[in-house]
């Protein structure tokens, strides 16, 4: 009796422990696809898992931070939704490839064409983003998900360093160290004189090889003058 007593209320408990934590499992959460340097770009995949058991996500809004405007912010398509990219001016305009930006895009708005994300699924939202704030370690995107039976589920709360995570924590993306070439001139610098070796290989390969055709007919011609001359004689002495 004693043991089964303590086999069922260590199954209640497993119960529950996997009950509590199951929420934690399946917030609406962001991810870069590699890493997400500062000052730099990236891909980030906003992950989107359906919670309900009898509704479908239909709508999904995500805000992008107003303290860290972007200024270049591009949706990847997504079969089976729309996308809505909303702008805002900016009180303080940005400086872009030496360009001043006064707006940037503070929301972006995915609805379902069809079914959208059924129950026990989950969906990847990409965004490509840039340049990335050089003066803070993360980004708060809040998030809004909506079901087919009109619930909000609004993952807005911000997690504070030392505490719980909230009930409906809003999803923030960890930023590196900025890297020496995170603006990718490194990497232009280093295709461009890439390109230049290259052009001037295959400029020299060709002028070889144009010297050497020459050559060839030079010789071919000399020779043929040789026989000619040769033959010319002959008959000459013949006649």
């Amino acid at each position: 009796m004693k043991a089964s007593r303590f086999a069922a209320a260590a199954a209640v408990a497993g119960t529950a422990v996997l009950t509590l934590s199951a929420p934690a499992f399946a917030h609406v959460s962001v991810q870069p696809e590699g890493t997400a340097a500062k000052g730099g770009y990236a891909v980030v995949d906003f992950k989107v898992p359906n919670e309900r058991d009898d509704a479908s996500t239909t709508k999904v809004e995500v805000s992008l931070p107003a303290d860290h405007p972007i200024a270049s912010v591009m949706p990847q398509a997504v079969p089976g939704w729309k996308v809505e990219v909303t702008k805002a001016k900016l009180d303080k305009p940005l400086t872009m490839h030496g360009e001043k930006i006064d707006e940037a895009v503070t929301k972006v708005t995915w609805t379902a064409d069809g079914k959208g994300i059924e129950p026990g699924y989950f969906q990847k939202f990409p965004l490509s983003l840039g340049a990335l704030p050089e003066n803070t370690d993360s980004l708060v995107f809040k998030a809004l998900q909506t079901y087919s039976n009109k619930e909000v589920v609004r993952w807005i709360e911000v997690p504070q360093e030392g505490q719980d995570e909230p009930e409906n924590p809003a999803p923030v993306l960890e930023l590196s160290a900025a890297t020496d070439d995170h603006h990718g001139s490194g990497a232009a610098e280093k295709t461009a004189e890439k390109t230049e070796k290259t052009a001037a290989a295959d400029s020299g390969s060709g002028s070889d090889t144009t010297a050497r055709v020459l050559g060839v007919v030079g010789i071919v011609i000399g020779v043929a003058g040789v026989a000619y001359g040769v033959l010319a004689g002959r008959r000459r002495t013949t006649a």
